[in-house]
């Protein structure tokens, strides 16, 4: 048994924050309250000063495993993630050779089984992510796959991301989307705007992402009301956070009158960057479709002014656009537009980032610093408080995937982060295999001091 004593508990469904003592027990938590260490605990941990929260949840990962593994591999991915407060990621099918198949996935299960997370899978949309023929979704799904998506690659084939949402829906397991099409864009990573000519390229405008925006709420609006129409018996499993042949199923019917909201969300429109792709997730929202909406801390805490100072280390696909679009993501994670707060962890190497702004991959790492720009650029600026934030990094990230974990409640997961929310700390070094990040050097606010899976100590701050 593990005693947490001394710490303001965030329940997230509630919204609220106490003082209480949380008592976790046989992987579950057991209690809250207020203890003495009468002897009977294996540890007790002194949480003054800190926040107990559930473990965070990110469901847009790249461990680069299989394949890519001088990037990042399962263990280093897990290993950021622990020092980030994350107990649950779900990790994006584009690996060599993508998730497409039965084989890989168990492989990215089974390693991931090994970390001391839980590291679960999406597995491709389409076969070879190259948009042309679904992949067996039924067979993955038995197989452990938890969602389905090609991220990195847009799909640009409508019916075939039709008939993708429908199959999911059925399935009751979320699609999520890279929304860009490349028909609009000429240099990728970097916004098309004052930024991009100043540096001599054309860039990558708005519009590539909005277009598909568009079309898929319009199609999970299609779909949802296609949906919405049947007997109202279809079943969910509730997955539990362990995932593969661990899962906990839990059968329960949905409504017939479904209301979007993550748990029943059949579209996920990932890392949204833009101000009128908000709008048309907010529309599509108000009109019944079943979608969701995820952002990343780089996109609702930096604009396009810092590939100035950051170069390459601040090109990202979508890319970061404008102080308009940022501050409409943020009033869109105020009024529950955007559901989620995912890091889009994206490892590369040095020499890859060395190249030239045209020619290096995009992307960045964000798991060991995802809670404390939460915290830093949104609590702290008072957008959200921290219950809200918590929620977005943990509660709607698990349901979003169906999971059981994300939820501070007698039964759920012993699945906690204990963090100090008011620790300053300057962003150094990292846990992950690879550091292209554009927060080195940065001063943040709010720490992870201990993270907790299953019941089982995985991580505790070396500075303690």
């Amino acid at each position: 048994m593990i005693l947490i004593k001394n710490g303001m508990v965030i329940d997230p469904e509630k919204l609220d924050m106490q003082p209480f003592d949380v008592v976790l027990d046989d992987g579950k938590i057991a209690d809250f309250g207020f203890f003495k260490d009468n002897g009977v605990y294996e540890t007790v941990i002194d949480a003054s000063g800190c926040v107990v929260a559930p473990g965070l949840v990110d469901v847009h990962v790249h461990f680069r495993d299989p394949g890519l593994t001088y990037k990042e591999d399962i263990r280093t991915g897990a290993a950021a993630a622990m020092a980030g407060g994350y107990t649950t990621v779900v990790c994006m099918a584009n690996t060599k050779p993508p998730v497409d198949n039965a084989e890989t996935l168990r492989y990215v299960i089974e390693e991931g089984g090994k970390t001391g997370i839980h590291v679960l899978s999406a597995a491709a949309v389409s076969v070879g992510m190259k948009g042309q023929e679904l992949t067996d979704m039924r067979a993955l799904t038995a197989a452990g796959a938890v969602g389905f998506t090609d991220d990195g690659i847009p799909l640009m084939n409508e019916s075939l991301v039709r008939e993708a949402m429908e199959l999911a829906a059925e399935l009751n397991v979320p699609l999520s989307f890279h929304e860009e099409d490349p028909a609009f864009i000429k240099n990728n990573g970097v916004n098309h705007g004052a930024v991009s000519e100043q540096l001599g390229i054309y860039g990558s405008p708005a519009v590539a992402e909005d277009s598909l925006v568009a079309r898929d709420c319009m199609i999970a609006l299609d779909v949802s009301r296609a949906a919405a129409q049947g007997d109202g018996h279809e079943s969910v499993a509730e997955r539990g956070c362990a995932g593969g042949s661990d899962a906990v199923a839990v059968t329960r019917p949905l409504p017939a009158d479904l209301v979007p909201s993550p748990e029943n969300a059949i579209a996920n429109i990932q890392h949204i960057s833009s101000r009128t792709a908000v709008e048309q997730v907010r529309l599509a929202k108000r009109l019944g479709a079943r979608v969701c909406a995820e952002v990343t801390p780089h996109h609702f805490t930096l604009t396009e002014e810092a590939v100035r100072e950051h170069g390459t280390l601040a090109k990202m696909n979508p890319p970061l656009r404008t102080e308009e679009d940022r501050q409409a993501l943020i009033a869109a994670l105020q009024d529950g537009t955007i559901d989620v707060i995912a890091t889009d962890h994206a490892p590369h190497s040095a020499g890859e980032k060395a190249r030239t702004l045209t020619e290096a991959p995009s992307g960045i790492i964000g798991l060991e610093t995802a809670l404390a720009l939460g915290i830093t650029e949104l609590v702290d600026q008072r957008y959200l408080t921290l219950p809200e934030l918590i929620a977005k990094m943990s509660l709607n990230p698990a349901r979003l995937y169906r999971l059981s974990c994300g939820r501070m409640q007698i039964g759920a997961p012993a699945d906690i982060v204990i963090f100090n929310p008011n620790e300053t700390w300057t962003v150094r070094e990292f846990r992950s295999k690879s550091a292209n990040s554009p927060f080195i050097g940065r001063k943040l606010r709010g720490k992870a001091k201990y993270t907790i899976c299953g019941g089982r100590l995985v991580y505790q701050d070396s500075f303690i």
